[in-house]
């Protein structure tokens, strides 16, 4: 056996030699830049070699492993019925090419995440609902209407994805006869004599699309509650939302079976969300039903707000829930910052503690439709009817850097630019690599040094683009 004095130099040597190997490990570059025409496109590898002394005449992005934070749930957009009548008006081989290039995880970007709505919303040819008029009993509840298009869409990502696609379900409103404005627009409120109802809805919904061979996994109380809008609405204060989770919608669901589904509040943007959580989740009565909070990112960004309920609520799961570009303007598709305006709301709401990221629409039309009363807007795909043709965004492909290399289950952990020019953020996937996503919204190419485990490697972010660096 060796002696102390011979193992002590023997397992310092095989120290050095494992800090060497991961610091020469390889380095996957995948660009997306304007000036150029590379979209998500292979770069030369880099390889990371034993690091030199530290400098500030250089730029790094210094990334640490051992500091993880929040999971990753996953990144995906929402099947509404607008994207399911636009699929189903595409050639055959085309309704092919746009399903893997979204949800194929070697082939296309690998959407895992996603979101549905519960009967119509504005993204509808229509407004309709699952129930006859006055049926309080919901004995005539049917999802018939969603057979025709929104089905088969959901079916065809959820095969694409690998057999699993994580879905929630936002209603919009309730039908128009459970509402104080007897209409599923403009606003109004649920009646308190229809909450039970209401909250059976949600049952019902789950189990006919779980019967339709879609598992449901979460569902949010109210698309945008504090929103009176033109198309299908409803009215909630904090309080009221908090009363119908606590009273109704949670008991409900547990004395059905389906305590298992996450409840998703708020649902709003980032501005008031503090405030929405607070009430929320101070009331045990009523946070123990919720899951987390999800937002949206229009008005102001508000990024902060992510971070302060995660940090006053830290069991609590936060994720952006909505997001898109608007108006609608067929002649600005090609403008770069509107993919600059995914890839900088993703690193900071993931830098801030989010778990999930949903965009709205996968699809739209040429029209940046149907939408029943006319507030069109941007999708990352678009689909011209007319010739069949598939108009790939920047944006697609700035999302893509995310949710195709950043894995259900991944955990973030840190990743620090020393100058503000580059924003950045990464990620330790399950099978161990990891991915460093850097953004360079300037005129300028930014160079860096990309550091971690003791290795170096030089990178270069070219003027406005986006990067992702894979280290296996």
């Amino acid at each position: 056996m060796p002696t102390p004095h011979k193992i002590l130099p023997l397992l310092g040597l095989l120290a050095a030699l494992a800090a060497t190997a991961r610091a020469q490990r390889t380095v996957e570059v995948f660009v997306t830049a304007q000036a150029t025409g590379q979209r998500l496109a292979p770069s030369a590898p880099l390889t990371l070699a034993p690091s030199a002394a530290l400098t500030e005449k250089q730029q790094y992005v210094f990334v640490d492993a051992g500091k993880q934070f929040q999971s990753i749930l996953g990144i995906g957009g929402a099947l509404t019925d607008a994207a399911a009548e636009t699929y189903a008006r595409l050639p055959e081989a085309k309704r092919r090419e746009f399903i893997k290039a979204y949800y194929d995880p070697k082939e296309g970007i690998g959407y895992s995440l996603a979101r549905t709505s519960i009967h119509s919303c504005d993204f509808s040819s229509g407004s309709y609902t699952y129930v006859a008029e006055n049926d309080a009993e919901l004995k005539t509840f049917s999802i018939d209407h969603d057979r025709q298009y929104r089905l088969p869409l959901i079916k065809d990502a959820i095969a694409t994805a690998g057999g699993k696609l994580t879905l929630f379900a936002s209603p919009w409103s309730p039908p128009a006869w459970m509402k104080d404005n007897h209409d599923m627009l403009h606003g109004g409120k649920l009646k308190p004599e229809f909450a039970d109802a209401w909250a059976r809805y949600f049952v019902k919904f789950v189990q006919a699309y779980e019967a339709a061979g879609i598992p449901v996994w979460g569902l949010s109380v109210q698309n945008e509650p504090m929103a009176i809008q033109s198309w299908e609405s409803c009215f909630f204060t904090a309080e009221e939302e908090r009363d119908f989770v606590r009273d109704h919608l949670g008991p409900v669901l547990a004395k059905n079976g389906l305590g298992g589904r996450k409840i998703i509040a708020w649902d709003h943007n980032r501005t008031l969300m503090y405030e929405r959580a607070r009430v929320m989740l101070d009331d045990p009565a009523a946070a123990k039903y919720v899951w987390g909070i999800g937002f949206h990112w229009y008005v102001n960004d508000s990024y902060d707000n992510v971070r302060l309920v995660k940090e006053a609520y830290p069991k609590t799961h936060v994720m952006l829930t909505e997001a898109c570009l608007y108006p609608w303007d067929r002649a600005k598709m090609t403008e770069w910052h509107w993919g600059e305006s995914y890839g900088t709301a993703l690193i900071h709401d993931f830098n801030n503690g989010a778990e999930g990221w949903t965009d709205w629409n996968i699809l739209l039309d040429e029209t940046g439709g149907p939408n029943h009363v006319q507030n069109f807007c941007y999708a990352p795909v678009h689909a011209d009817t007319k010739t069949g043709e598939l108009l790939f965004m920047n944006s697609f492909y700035y999302i893509g850097h995310f949710s195709k290399f950043i894995r259900p289950g991944a955990r973030r952990i840190v990743s620090s630019a020393t100058i503000d020019t580059l924003e950045t953020t990464a990620f330790r996937n399950p099978d161990g690599s990891i991915a460093v996503v850097v953004l360079n919204t300037t005129d300028q190419d930014q160079p860096f040094n990309l550091q971690l485990d003791g290795g170096v490697a030089a990178a270069a972010s070219p003027a406005h683009s986006i990067i992702t660096l894979m280290v296996h």
